[in-house]
């Protein structure tokens, strides 16, 4: 095999990671400031600097909750999670924007938030005994084509981010906002929906009465049979019910972001030190300052690229993720989220990968659809699909070397 194909192998192996991954909430804005979240690189430490997203160190590759675990703990707040030390501060009334890493354009579903009242420190609260209330929900948006646009869609538009207001009426006091994205392209299938659950501290400042006291507990959120969690994305909607609880009285519904203009920024954290005792309560301390107008706060600060590697031409299909609970995961663009260790700022690549400008797409007919290797690494390449690509590489080359060695015996017959 020649050096240039050995490599293109390698290469492709190693893109494996780059497009396995969905992507994870990686800061929260709040007031002008930005909030560091919870980052999957945590989980290999034995300290971490104090941030306002809970922890989730079963959640290593940035996998889901299927719905045969909708009774369990792991769908309240993720994998193995546990309360973040600090705690945004916000008012009754303003919003909080939440940052995500990245998200793949063929999971396409609702996006959903929820408060519930931590009854005292959130840094200590049970999570068991979080009552939510649902103040934000988008669905199906509209229908033009399968399987139509939908509200993560419209959170991919706006640069992986999704504003949520916070009531008017909440009572002053700390609160638990659970933001999660359903992935339903594979939702046709019993088990086969996918939950994003992330949670983030919240310290609710204003003139609001409504103290949340009643609520879902967040294993009672969804069934495995709701409408909306067991639902064919790919026949023709008329109509789509978001799953959950009734929406709070005093929220609007559909608060997600407009489409916006990505832009890069060199957005920096401050020092807390050697994390020494972990502190909790109002994250202020550890914030930075969003910045203005003149220069928006990035869309896409955590986002990477991913470039495709030739193959041989084929049709192509996305194929749902396969994984049940948190599965190795397909993603539309790779990210590697840089470590946002108070002090220091993050890196970001100084030239960008060339995306493949064009893609062979089938649309998924029934419940599954064939699959072949193409032309490029698809955006939403699965492993199958890679190592299908990588046997059709291997193929060709035995070929070759075959031909090769009929030709050498019949050269050696002819003397």
């Amino acid at each position: 095999m020649s050096t240039f194909k050995l490599a293109a192998v390698v290469a492709a192996l190693a893109s494996v990671t780059a497009v396995s991954a969905h992507g994870m909430m990686s800061s929260v804005v709040a007031g002008g400031k930005i909030y560091p979240g919870y980052e999957i690189g945590f989980s290999y430490s034995a300290s971490h600097p104090p941030v306002v997203g809970w922890d989730t160190p079963g959640n290593k590759d940035t996998g889901f909750v299927n719905p045969g675990n909708f009774s369990g703990p792991n769908i309240i707040c993720h994998n193995d999670a546990t309360p973040a030390a600090l705690s945004v501060p916000v008012a009754a009334g303003g919003t909080v924007e939440l940052q995500w890493t990245t998200w793949p354009e063929s999971h396409h579903g609702p996006v959903i938030d929820y408060l519930a009242n931590c009854n005292g420190e959130c840094s200590s609260t049970d999570k068991a005994k979080l009552k939510f209330n649902k103040i934000d929900e988008q669905g199906l948006i509209s229908w033009e084509s399968r399987p139509g646009s939908w509200a993560s869609d419209k959170l991919i538009a706006a640069g992986n981010k999704w504003i949520v207001t916070v009531p008017k009426s909440v009572a002053p006091g700390n609160y638990v906002l659970r933001h999660e994205i359903i992935a339903l392209h594979s939702a046709h299938n019993a088990d086969g929906a996918q939950n994003y659950p992330q949670c983030v501290n919240l310290k609710v400042t204003g003139s609001g009465t409504d103290t949340l006291s009643s609520g879902t507990l967040g294993t009672e959120l969804y069934t495995p049979e709701d409408s909306g969690i067991l639902v064919n994305i790919y026949n023709k909607l008329t109509s789509y019910t978001v799953p959950g609880p009734k929406l709070y009285s005093g929220a609007s519904s559909g608060t997600g972001p407009t489409t916006v203009t990505a832009a890069s920024s060199g957005v920096t954290t401050s020092t807390v030190g050697d994390y020494g005792p972990t502190p909790t309560g109002d994250a202020s301390s550890t914030a930075v300052v969003a910045p203005t107008a003149a220069a928006p706060v990035p869309s896409g600060i955590y986002t990477n690229s991913t470039s495709a590697l030739p193959g041989k031409p084929s049709k192509s299909t996305k194929k749902p993720c396969t994984s049940t609970g948190s599965g190795f995961m397909t993603s539309t663009t790779a990210t590697a989220a840089p470590t946002s260790t108070p002090g220091v700022e993050p890196t970001l690549p100084s030239t960008e990968p060339t995306v493949p400008s064009e893609s062979t797409e089938a649309t998924p007919s029934g419940d599954e659809a064939d699959i072949e290797p193409s032309q490029k690494l698809p955006k939403d390449m699965t492993v199958k699909e890679l190592f299908e690509w990588l046997d059709l590489i291997v193929a060709e080359l035995k070929k070759k070397m075959d031909g090769k060695m009929r030709r050498h015996a019949r050269a050696f017959m002819d003397i």
